[in-house]
C-alpha cells in the first residue's frame, strides 16, 4: 500500500486539461459553437467562472500557444510570432490600446477567455464571438462525467498495479464553489482518503496536532477534532439522534447537548438529527 504522504504528494501534480463535458443544454451549445469556429478565422471571447472550462474549450477551438493577460509584454510577443494565439485571463489586460495596434500589424488569431465581465465596447473591438459557459451548479447534467474523469485521473496517478478500490460516488462530498477545480480535489480528496488506514488516519492527525498545541488547555479546545467527526459520521450512518445515543452508548440529553456546543460545524439537517 502506498504511504499516505506519498498519496498527498502526488496529489499536488498538475493534471492536464480535461476534455469539454457537454451534457447541459449550456454546454452543449458552447460546444456547437466551438466545433464552428474551427472552420472560421474568428476572434472570440470565451466568458465564465474560474474552473468551468474555458480554457479547453479554447484548445478545442485551435491548436496554440497559451498566455496570460496579466503580463502584456508576453502577450505582444506572442501575436509578433504566432499566427494563432490563446489569451487567458483577457480582463487583466492593462492597455487595450497598445494591444489593438499590435493586432493591426500582426493579423494573429485570438481566442481568449476571461472571468471577469469586460466593458462591451472592448470585446466588440477584438472579438466577433462571444460563448459563456455558466457554473458547474448550473449544469448539473455535466457533473457526475466529470467526476467520473477525474475518478479515472486519480486512478492512474494513486494506483498501484494490483490495487483495486471502490468509490461509491454518492460519498463524494461534491464542492462546486470553484467548479472543477474544487470538484476534482473533491474527488480526489475521496479517493485518497478511501486508502488511507487507521495509521494514516492517527499519523496526519498527529501532524496537524502539533502546530496547533502550546496555547494552554490544548485539550480540552482540540476535542471537537475527535467530536465532530464521530457525530457527522453517526448522523449519516444512523439517521436520527435517538439510533446515535443507542449506538454511542451515550444519553440522548448528552449528545443533544453536544451536538448543540458544536452546531458550527453541522449543517442545519445535521443539527436536526
Amino acid at each position: 500500500m502506498i504511504a499516505a504522504a506519498d498519496i498527498i504528494m502526488r496529489a499536488t501534480i498538475v493534471v492536464a486539461n480535461t476534455n469539454f463535458i457537454a451534457n447541459s443544454r449550456a454546454s452543449k451549445e458552447a460546444g456547437r459553437l466551438a466545433n464552428l469556429l474551427k472552420n472560421l478565422n474568428l476572434n472570440a471571447l470565451i466568458i465564465g467562472e474560474k474552473g468551468v472550462g474555458k480554457l479547453t474549450l479554447a484548445s478545442n477551438i485551435i491548436d496554440a500557444n497559451v498566455v496570460d493577460g496579466s503580463d502584456l509584454n508576453a502577450v505582444l510577443n506572442a501575436i509578433s510570432s504566432n499566427s494563432v494565439l490563446i489569451i487567458r485571463n483577457f480582463h487583466k489586460i492593462n492597455n487595450y490600446i497598445i494591444l489593438k495596434e499590435a493586432l493591426a500589424k500582426e493579423p494573429t488569431r485570438i481566442i481568449a477567455t476571461a472571468s471577469k465581465k469586460i466593458d462591451e465596447s472592448i470585446t466588440d473591438t477584438f472579438f466577433g464571438l462571444k460563448i459563456s459557459i455558466p457554473p458547474l451548479s448550473e449544469r448539473p447534467e455535466d457533473v457526475s462525467d466529470l467526476v467520473k474523469k477525474f475518478l479515472q485521473e486519480a486512478k492512474e496517478l494513486f494506483m498501484q498495479d494490483g490495487d483495486d478500490i471502490g468509490i461509491n460516488l454518492a460519498d463524494i462530498d461534491m464542492d462546486l464553489t470553484q467548479n472543477a477545480y474544487s470538484l476534482r480535489q473533491s474527488v480526489y480528496m475521496a479517493f485518497i482518503t478511501a486508502r488511507f488506514d487507521e495509521n494514516d488516519i492517527l499519523n496526519i492527525l498527529e501532524k496537524f496536532l502539533i502546530t496547533r498545541l502550546g496555547n494552554g488547555d490544548d485539550y480540552r479546545k482540540l476535542l471537537y477534532l475527535f467530536d465532530v467527526p464521530i457525530l457527522r459520521a453517526g448522523g449519516r450512518k444512523f439517521g436520527s439522534q435517538l439510533a446515535m445515543s443507542k449506538n454511542f452508548g451515550l444519553n440522548r440529553n448528552t449528545l443533544r447537548k453536544k451536538i448543540s456546543e458544536l452546531r458550527r460545524f453541522f449543517k442545519s439537517s445535521d443539527y436536526k438529527l
